[in-house]
């Protein structure tokens, strides 16, 4: 199928892609690998695309005041493959790494994928464990918030007309946290039929900070807050890990579609939770 006709611009300076954007019409197109198949369909008809893929202001990996702040249209293989996320921050280069195929990583962005909210997308339980912020800019203002206040919905953000993300913002990590991105996908677009992400650091050999975030299971992602509190405090053994991960499905409506049923990923996140937190708590120094 072909796309409706639509209006294009390609601006190279932040500040006209931001003018751009007052018409309601309009959409953002970054790494295309979301938007195009979505118009492809006709399940978008924008009338005006804005490409801000063009802009060298939104490309960045830069480490400030104890973060990484990384520019919106940052592929996902420089995620994947920055020498400054691998060794500060090695969840998000995990995360980024098992995104789709090589293709969608040299073109797909970090600005995109999150603004997409894909419920099965990977990037958001990493970000949600990690305690990540997003940077958001309009024409007239600025501003940062929670990535776990980011996702609204199935879809649906926490943009605003005419705003657009700018960084993600992510605490560096400290040396003595184990992480772990663990996923079970589906094969043929690789998106996670349920994906966990875990990030543990200890203390004196006991759990002094868990966290945990998820991906898939329900119409957004979320942090399993029941999975972290029963792992504080505790040793870290097999058992203390599988009853925490136990948890992470309760309360949750689960999706329930052609690839896995809402019992089935329940069973799943369970398995994959246990598995992120045994390989993030052997990371641990």
């Amino acid at each position: 199928m072909i796309a409706e006709n639509f209006e294009y611009s390609a601006p190279t300076k932040l500040d006209d892609a931001l003018r751009q954007l007052s018409n309601e019409d309009t959409k953002v197109l970054a790494g295309g690998m979301s938007l195009i198949p979505l118009m492809k369909l006709r399940l978008a008809a924008p009338g005006q695309l804005v490409d801000i893929g063009r802009i060298a202001d939104l490309n960045f990996i830069h480490e400030e005041g104890g973060t990484l702040r990384i520019g919106a249209t940052t592929t996902h293989y420089q995620v994947e493959n920055s020498p400054l996320v691998r060794s500060r921050c090695p969840l998000l280069a995990e995360a980024a790494s098992h995104i789709g195929d090589l293709q969608v990583r040299n073109m797909g962005t970090i600005g995109g994928s999150i603004a997409h909210a894909d419920p099965a997308a990977d990037y958001p339980a990493s970000l949600l464990a990690l305690e990540a912020r997003v940077a958001l800019v309009t024409a007239k203002s600025k501003r940062e918030i929670p990535i776990a206040d980011f996702f609204v919905d199935t879809f649906t953000t926490a943009l605003e007309p005419g705003e657009i993300v700018h960084a993600v913002v992510v605490p560096v990590e400290d040396q003595s946290t184990g992480t772990s991105y663990q996923k079970v996908l589906q094969p043929a677009s690789g998106f996670a039929i349920v994906g966990v992400a875990a990030r543990i650091r200890k203390s004196g050999g006991k759990i002094a900070m868990a966290r945990v975030g998820v991906t898939g299971l329900s119409g957004k992602p979320f942090r399993a807050t029941q999975v972290e509190k029963a792992l504080e405090g505790a040793a870290g053994s097999p058992s203390e890990i599988q009853k925490a991960a136990a948890l992470v499905s309760d309360g949750v409506d689960a999706n329930s579609d052609l690839h896995a049923s809402a019992d089935y990923r329940k069973h799943l996140a369970r398995v994959y939770t246990m598995r992120a937190l045994a390989i993030a708590l052997s990371r641990t120094a």
